[in-house]
């Protein structure tokens, strides 16, 4: 069945949790382990209801539910990938889970495409770099991925604040280097930050990304949570990294 659903240059790939599979192409854009720390660091109510703003393969959806999520829905603006995310969707048979919708992230506050206040978790894993910011990749689902170019960090939050019920949660993942933003962004928008961990390659390494998560009417009152360590001091994956794996299987 899987060899049906994969065009020519796609491969399926084993995420190594909870036997879920995902089509990629191998020269062109992948899920990095971002996307892994951003679902494990989400908190994830049993039979929440769940978006993912701009969902790319969809990996973040399969991890969601494989962590408990009722429904999620991924929205990503380029329709190549969306189909693709959308065939994942069927391989792992839970299309009665997940939906993947082909819309731009900054049209969702006009309300037509999604419902708005009616989600318990909203995930983003948005582009990193503002214009300008670094050489745009001349492939478009890269640049799309890293670069502002389809919506930055304000449209993106503004979308969550948007979809959220009260009380309901924002996480993300982002750049130490713009963390100012992020939290400007999030109370802009009414989403408080409540909590902060930051990610380190290994001990003794600067952190290399952010992990926030915001409640939309919450009120103040940051926790900052111990620091992530990607590798042990030995070169392999954390105890913490390790878990996430072994926890699926």
């Amino acid at each position: 069945m899987a060899n049906e659903v994969l065009r020519p240059g796609e491969r399926l790939d084993d995420l190594l949790i909870g036997g879920l599979k995902i089509i990629q192409q191998a020269d062109r854009f992948r899920f990095s382990l971002d996307a892994v720390l951003l679902a494990h660091f989400a908190t994830v109510k049993r039979g929440a209801a769940a978006v993912d703003l701009g969902a790319g393969t969809g990996v973040l959806g399969l991890l969601l539910a494989a962590r408990g999520a009722k429904r999620v829905t991924g929205v990503e603006i380029s329709p190549e990938m969306a189909d693709m995310a959308r065939r994942s969707v069927g391989v792992n048979a839970l299309d009665d889970r997940l939906a993947v919708v082909c819309a731009d992230v900054r049209a969702i506050p006009e309300g037509a495409l999604l419902a708005g206040r009616n989600w318990d978790l909203v995930v983003a894993n948005p582009p990193y770099r503002p214009l300008g910011g670094g050489g745009v990749s001349p492939r478009e689902e890269l640049a799309l991925a890293r670069h502002e170019l389809a919506g930055g960090l304000d449209d993106f939050v503004a979308a969550a604040a948007f979809l959220l019920k009260d009380r309901g949660r924002l996480a993300m993942v982002h750049l130490p280097e713009r963390l100012t933003d992020v939290v400007g962004a999030l109370r802009r928008e009414g989403v408080e930050p409540k909590r902060l961990r930051l990610v380190h390659p290994a001990p003794g390494k600067a952190a290399k990304l952010l992990l926030a998560e915001g409640v939309r009417g919450g009120r103040p009152g940051l926790k900052v949570e111990p620091p992530l360590y990607v590798y042990g001091e030995d070169g392999c994956y954390s105890r913490e990294l390790t878990a996430y794996y072994q926890a699926g299987e």
